[in-house]
């Protein structure tokens, strides 16, 4: 009796020893296959073979642009990103088996998501209407500021502050056409009384013909 008591206490310690190795934490640059703890693979490698009881990891270089950056188990490389134009983005730093693509805005965009590896998608820097100037211009990481013209001024939306209206009196001109949020005015010559006279004296005539035809 006494033999089968200790039988079954040696057994219970190794199932609880074996139960406490599994639930042993690997280090920090090791991952767990099974019950084994294997050294990760540096960046820019992956796993070729796991770990054993007697044998280390073994790895291979990622290829063919892929990459990894940094310490793993895996047993594939991730697929460079790539910096699509559709997306507003150009490469800044192309990628290598340690990193990414490095993507950044095109000229005249601005970024709207990014990560670690730069600028994922970006919009182009939205465009004043006429009547609005560029407060502020865009950068790679802000949208364009427009704000509206008031008073006496115009913008025909490509201006950084809005313009005066052109004052033709000052001129010796006749304001021909008036100004507005979306244009200058518009001068013309001065006209002599005689030459307003005539021009009169055309409209009416015109008009008296005009009215003699329907009647």
């Amino acid at each position: 009796m006494e033999q089968f008591v200790s039988l079954i206490s040696t057994r219970t310690i190794i199932l609880v020893l074996v139960s406490i190795g599994s639930c042993i934490a690997c280090g920090r640059a090791e991952y767990r296959i099974e019950d084994e703890c294997c050294l990760m693979c540096s960046p820019g490698n992956h796993v070729y073979k796991h770990c054993t009881e007697f044998t280390s990891t073994s790895y291979v270089p990622c290829v063919d642009s892929t990459f990894l950056d940094e310490p793993n188990g895996l047993m594939k490389c991730a697929p460079c990103s790539s910096c699509y134009s559709g997306l507003g983005l150009r490469v800044k730093q192309p990628c290598n088996p340690q990193s990414d693509d490095f993507c950044e805005a095109l000229e005249g965009f601005f970024c709207l998501l990014s990560n670690k590896n730069g600028c994922r998608i970006a919009q182009k820097h939205r465009s004043c209407k006429p009547g609005q100037y560029i407060h502020q211009r865009g950068t790679t990481s802000t949208d364009t500021v427009c704000s509206d013209c008031t008073g006496d001024t115009y913008s025909d939306g490509s201006f950084t502050s809005c313009q005066t209206y052109t004052q033709c009196e000052s001129l010796g001109l006749q304001e021909i056409k008036p100004g507005s949020p979306w244009w200058d005015s518009e001068c013309g010559p001065q006209l002599s009384h005689s030459t307003a006279r005539s021009r009169i004296s055309a409209v009416a005539s015109m008009t008296v013909v005009l009215a003699g035809a329907v009647f």
